[in-house]
């Protein structure tokens, strides 16, 4: 466990209840992971045969290699990492990308590269992160008229810049 300059626990110990979640991995490479005990999301690698170029405006779909089969009530959020983002200008097209509890094929990644130069993805490579989290289903109440509130029909901006 890591210790401040005090020796105190950086992480403080927290009751926490690990969902288990089935997964297949027919890549090459380890199963994602977090990177630091207070990570939300786990960084997914590009599962290639051969180095593949991203070309600029260009989009692909990358396999990972993964098949997941989440619990019902949960679902995986694919987003893009920050550091390709802001380095390279590549993201993942559909972010937040939605893996439903009930899709059994391979997790992929749909990349842009938004970038004026060629972005060569290379096997192993870390291309998006991914998030699994708790979701709820609503069941919709046609109503003639909303509840008021202070902000109103106020749309974007609305608040200010």
């Amino acid at each position: 466990m890591s210790k401040n300059q005090f020796g105190e626990n950086l992480y403080p110990a927290t009751l926490t209840m690990k969902t288990k979640v089935q997964i297949i991995n027919r890549s090459k490479h380890a199963l994602p992971q977090y990177a630091t005990p207070l990570s939300a999301g786990m960084d997914l690698r590009a599962n290639l045969d051969e180095p593949l170029t991203l070309q600029p405006l260009q989009r692909c779909l990358v396999p990972t290699g993964l098949f997941i089969a989440l619990p019902e009530g949960y679902e995986a959020q694919v987003r893009p990492r920050s550091g390709l983002a802001i380095k390279k200008g590549i993201t993942v097209l559909n972010s937040p990308g939605t893996i439903d509890a009930d899709y059994r094929g391979e997790v992929c990644v749909v990349l842009v590269n938004l970038s004026a130069e060629p972005f060569v993805i290379e096997d192993g490579e870390r291309i998006a992160q991914m998030i699994v989290s708790r979701h709820e289903q609503v069941e919709w109440e046609a109503v003639e008229e909303l509840s008021a509130t202070e902000r109103g029909a106020g749309g974007f901006g609305h608040t200010g810049v």
